[in-house]
């Protein structure tokens, strides 16, 4: 079998890249990226090429905080539509065809065609959830704390549904992204949930949690999207003399002006960290919070968990897939400040309940899939739909 692979800059596609080859599949990995870049992901040359004109430039403008911005998403646009471009002419050029494109959301739409003319399967790999219920989620959120939405083009989303329409299968990290692609019409036998394997070599329990205090801690962009006011008002509620929540992770632009709205004592913004650093923050916090609206799964409460940190996230965040409600931490429902501020509140009361929750999420995590078991599941995936099986 002969898979090849088409990604924007690089997500999880270069681990899904190293699966492959440890099965002896791997045909080329295609990649907006330049090879500069990539190197550092350890494949070698000979699986990878590149078309960096335009994602290059926009990597460029981010640098100096010219991106995301109203002129930039059309670029954006556009790289989508020469990439695809690009990588039709090298499908089409192929003297050996694939049996199988693996194409993240967005990209590849023509050369999918191209390889289902020739017999073989296109795949629609997407992160997180249906393009247009994101897209709605997010705008009315925005909407609700009177911020602009950073970047969106509707062509972006017009153009993902016609992939979904046209792939073979599509696939989703998580058993909550899928559920909003059967919302938005999609069959739900074209959909395959394959969680991403958690790399946990590094994450484990480097200190404990003082017993005078209550930490508190987020992980990830402090944004809208990761629904960042639910809980500093939940916070604000948390009964505790010594309590402290950290913000660790870019601040967006839309977040500042809300700062001044929202109440932040006893909350520091921490910004970006090192692993080493994480894992002590992690290690030293009695819970991690993570109140996303939308997200494909949401690899840093394996992290959490692997600190024995008890992890209080809504189902959006792909939780359900990780950890059972009520063992190794709580699920709590979207937009419930309320709701966040009463499992804090538990924990906070409660030492033992504490304790049991840091040794369920320690023991769950033995049980987590790795980068193999994500390899696994998706060769499984290929032979079912080559007719290998």
């Amino acid at each position: 079998m002969r898979v090849s692979q088409a990604v924007f800059g690089v997500f999880h596609h270069f681990e899904l890249a190293h699966q492959l080859r440890r099965h002896a599949c791997l045909q080329t990995v295609y990649s907006t990226y330049p090879w500069s870049r990539l190197k550092r992901e350890g494949l070698p040359h000979e699986y990878v090429e590149t078309f960096p004109w335009i994602h290059g430039g926009l990597a460029l403008l981010a640098r100096y905080g010219l991106y995301p911005s109203p002129w930039t998403e059309h670029l954006d646009y556009w790289n989508g539509l020469a990439f695809d471009r690009w990588l039709t002419g090298r499908m089409a050029r192929q003297s050996v065809h694939c049996d199988a494109l693996i194409a993240i959301s967005g990209a590849a739409l023509d050369a999918g065609r191209v390889v289902q003319s020739r017999g073989g399967k296109y795949i629609c790999d997407r992160g997180s959830t249906h393009a247009r219920y994101q897209g709605r989620l997010l705008q009315d959120e925005h909407n609700r704390w009177g911020a602009p939405l950073d970047i969106y083009d509707p062509r972006d989303t017009e153009r993902e549904e016609i992939q979904y329409a046209q792939a073979d299968c599509i696939t989703v990290p998580s058993s909550f992204a899928a559920r909003t692609f059967v919302e938005e019409g999609l069959p739900e036998e074209k959909m395959r949930v394959i969680p991403y394997g958690v790399r946990l070599e590094d994450f484990h329990p480097v200190a404990q949690p003082s017993p005078d205090t209550f930490e508190v801690v987020f992980v990830g962009q402090v944004s809208l999207r990761k629904g960042v006011p639910y809980l500093l008002q939940a916070f604000a509620r948390l009964r505790h003399p010594r309590k402290r929540l950290r913000l660790v992770g870019p601040v967006f632009p839309h977040m500042r002006p809300l700062f001044s709205q929202l109440p932040m004592e006893q909350v520091e913004i921490v910004g970006a960290v090192s692993r080493a650093e994480l894992v002590r923050i992690l290690s030293g916090s009695h819970a991690m919070v993570l109140p996303s609206l939308e997200e494909g799964l949401a690899l840093v409460q394996g992290e959490a968990m692997a600190c024995g940190c008890p992890v209080i996230a809504t189902p959006n965040t792909g939780s359900e897939d990780l950890f059972t409600d009520g063992k190794e931490g709580f699920i709590v429902p979207v937009r419930d400040s309320q709701a966040i501020t009463e499992k804090m509140q538990q924990l906070a009361d409660d030492p033992q309940l504490q304790q049991q929750m840091r040794s369920s999420a320690l023991e769950r995590v033995r049980h987590l899939g790795g980068w193999n078991d994500y390899g696994d599941r998706w060769m499984l995936l290929l032979r079912e739909l080559c007719g290998e099986v």
